[in-house]
């Protein structure tokens, strides 16, 4: 069987470009045992695809989170119809191993998807996936929340923002979020249930934390990172916590004329701040202790699950460039 892959073939300069990726056909190999042969269903294109690229060595296989079905398989563990998530990324086909205990695996997990309780299956490399683990964990574990306290969240409306907020809403929190359209705000303040929204490209962000904040901030979970998070971090309260999950608005600069900030050292060691940056791995053994409680709040209709779905494998470059230019609102997914 023929299957076909993104390669990256250069280092990104700016936003990725198409020709930064070639699309590869390759014949795979027979089965061997403990083997399995799946077919991708739907593909997750992330911000941290992005950030990656400049500590990598092209040409490399594009990795993402992918979820697919079991087609043939000799472990009898995972029977043909059996649905898994792995790392496998922008590619139609692939041989898994999921019971290899490899060192070159560790960073490639296999995993059957959960018991979703009719829940859309996409939502396994979604809000029931490794964005939801890293807004339960980076959130929860690194902030450290408490009722009546204040959180801000920037990249408020994609695929870990959204979640991070209604988290905090059911953990009796304020929350403030920012998103870069008009039409985002208003659905996280209408649908998520924010108590303030903002567009950061027509507020002036000291004066809206002013506003929505007056008491200062608490916890602060952080995807842009930037001037952005310099300002936040200047308006948080003493023993204030930040989870820095990522830093959207630096991934596309040019990393030998990176973006300046203002010195937080003083707000850092005066307000006595946590600042802790996490890489969702760190809890592996634990997320499925994320998806059950992310299940039952999206049953129970606590939280409010959003997908920007795109078709076609042919169409995995367009999703990615439109989701790192902001264009979804929740998890950004390609339906192949």
């Amino acid at each position: 069987m023929k299957a076909k892959k993104y390669v990256v073939n250069k280092y990104f300069v700016g936003v990725p470009k198409r020709e930064d990726f070639d699309i590869v056909e390759e014949e795979l190999s027979p089965l061997q045992d403990g083997e399995i042969l799946v077919k991708a269903e739907y593909i997750s294109v992330d911000p941290y695809l992005r950030a990656y690229n400049r500590f990598l060595k092209p040409p490399y296989d594009q990795f993402s989170y992918q979820v697919a079905i079991v087609i043939e398989s000799k472990d009898l563990e995972y029977p043909v119809g059996t649905r898994v998530v792995s790392h496998e990324g922008w590619r139609d086909y692939a041989i898994l191993k999921p019971r290899s205990t490899s060192l070159d695996k560790e960073s490639r997990p296999v995993y059957k998807i959960p018991d979703l309780q009719g829940l859309p299956t996409s939502l396994s490399v979604g809000a029931v996936g490794m964005p939801g683990a890293t807004a339960y964990f980076g959130f929860l574990e690194l902030c450290r929340p408490r009722a009546g306290e204040t959180l801000v969240v920037s990249g408020a409306a994609g695929a870990v923002g959204s979640l991070v907020g209604q988290i905090g809403k059911i953990h009796g929190l304020r929350v403030i979020g920012f998103a870069g359209s008009d039409d985002k705000v208003q659905w996280l303040t209408g649908e998520l249930g924010f108590d303030h929204a903002y567009n950061y490209h027509t507020v002036d962000l000291a004066s809206a934390l002013k506003e929505a904040a007056p008491k200062g901030v608490d916890c602060y979970f952080d995807n842009v990172g930037g001037e952005f998070s310099s300002t936040v971090i200047q308006h948080m309260n003493e023993f204030g916590r930040v989870s820095c999950c990522g830093s959207i608005s630096s991934y596309n600069a040019d990393p030998l004329q990176s973006p300046k900030a203002s010195i937080l050292q003083p707000a850092i060691v005066f307000k006595q701040l946590k600042i802790e940056g996490f890489i969702v791995r760190r809890w592996q053994d634990r997320w499925p202790e994320a998806f059950e409680k992310l299940i039952q709040w999206i049953k129970s209709g606590k939280i409010v699950v959003q997908e920007h779905v795109t078709e076609g494998f042919e169409n995995l470059y367009n999703a990615f460039v439109g989701m790192l230019a902001g264009e979804n609102k929740g998890k950004a997914v390609v339906k192949i």
